[in-house]
């Protein structure tokens, strides 16, 4: 089928700044959806029906007439946190046609004389703001498409209490148009309560002299967490993340997830990494949900209740780590059971009760047992000497592909 979906980027200039390709699909559309501030900007001479999006969105009125002439449009670039997308993963590719303009991204990188390449992007349309968490590190620049009006003082009062109270923020309302304008102030004192809806943030992350180093890499430091001392400590959780080895888009289970540690550096990983917390007691509960919003993972899905009736009916996973519960009986053989071919599953254990079961559990399924001992230096009186914590056996198996 030849193309009867014609997805246009149009910019705050409007019709005027479109190219021949767009003005044509448009001026040829019997029917041209866009919200009602982009379907202000076509002219009269584009006869088209024009059709806001329902509420709540939905693509199914384009879907819906498939082989007619229809355009939708777009801010910028639509395939960039855009409709464009969306319509991408229902539409094939022969029957849309794209017509991208210069994103607001692009736009405001211009604006700054920042390389794109060297500029991370994140959007918090419809998003939590506690996404932003993930990406604030000392000499980071970020540029952040905003839900709204009220998002850049909502961002300032975050990188405030952050201690990213320093950076400089650079707000842009209805780049690449007429009514285009600058704020700019730092978070300390950001002084514009409320601004444009349409706008972008761009960011100069400055870390104040107590912020914490919050890195990308597996083994935050414990107090990063709140917690009641059910944690995977520092040490043990840098090696169980490196055995579990995450991919992008894989899917983790974290089975006992105490105050989700493991999941939430799992999704750290990479931000299309996805977890699902498994915790039947509900003050650790409350500790994941605050732990995976203050550590930008709010997408962390928390599931209530205890293994294995828990586990019954969810998602299949790529990897599973088993952090309490091994010795409850169902337990070990479910996740098995469930784990994709080619996964791995991780357990570690600390009572000989515990390890007995994943001693059992390799004899019939293989794998390899590590024994962990960590020491660390504390007082004797007028000296120090090392404490030994209590030692983890971890076991690590990959399920085979043909299981």
């Amino acid at each position: 089928m030849a193309p009867w979906l014609t997805v246009v980027g149009i910019g705050e200039d409007g019709f005027s700044g479109l190219g021949k390709q767009a003005r044509r699909a448009l001026l040829g559309a019997a029917r041209i959806f866009g919200s009602p501030r982009q379907l202000a900007l076509l002219p009269r001479c584009v006869a088209g029906e024009r059709l806001g999006w329902p509420s709540p969105f939905s693509l199914a009125p384009v879907l819906a007439l498939r082989g007619e002439p229809v355009c939708v449009l777009a801010s910028g670039d639509p395939m960039f946190y855009g409709v464009g997308a969306s319509l991408a993963r229902q539409v094939p590719d022969e029957e849309m046609h794209v017509l991208p303009m210069p994103s607001s991204c692009a736009l405001a990188a211009a604006r700054l004389g920042w390389p794109l390449q060297d500029v991370q992007v994140l959007s918090l349309v419809a998003r939590p703001l506690s996404a932003l968490n993930a990406h604030l590190h000392g000499g980071v620049r970020l540029l952040v498409l905003s839900n709204d009006g009220d998002s850049p003082a909502a961002i300032a009062a975050l990188l405030r209490e952050r201690g990213f109270g320093p950076s400089r923020l650079r707000v842009y309302e209805h780049l690449g148009g007429a009514a285009e304008r600058e704020l700019s102030g730092s978070a300390e004192d950001w002084p514009h309560a409320q601004v444009a809806a349409l706008n972008l943030v761009a960011i100069e992350c400055r870390a104040a002299p107590h912020a914490p180093r919050l890195h990308r890499l597996a083994g935050l430091p414990d107090s990063a967490f709140r917690h009641d001392g059910q944690l995977t400590k520092r040490d043990v959780r840098a090696i169980t993340l490196a055995r579990l080895a995450p991919q992008p888009g894989e899917l983790l289970w974290d089975v006992g997830a105490g105050c989700g540690s493991v999941g939430i550096e799992w999704m750290r990983a990479h931000p299309a990494c996805r977890a699902l917390a498994i915790e039947a007691d509900e003050g650790r509960q409350g500790f994941i949900e605050h732990n995976r919003d203050a550590l930008g993972v709010p997408g962390l899905q928390l599931v209530r209740g205890k293994a294995p009736a828990a586990l019954q009916g969810l998602e299949q996973p790529d990897a599973i780590f088993i952090g309490g519960g091994v010795t409850r009986v169902g337990v070990l053989d479910l996740c098995w059971a469930s784990l994709r071919p080619g996964g791995r599953l991780v357990a570690n254990a600390v009572t000989l009760q515990s390890e007995l079961a994943l001693a059992q559990f390799r004899e019939r399924h293989g794998g390899e047992l590590t024994r962990i001992h960590v020491a660390h230096a504390q007082p004797l009186g007028a000296f120090d000497t090392w404490r030994q914590a209590l030692p983890i056996t971890l076991l690590e198996v990959v399920k085979p592909a043909d299981a």
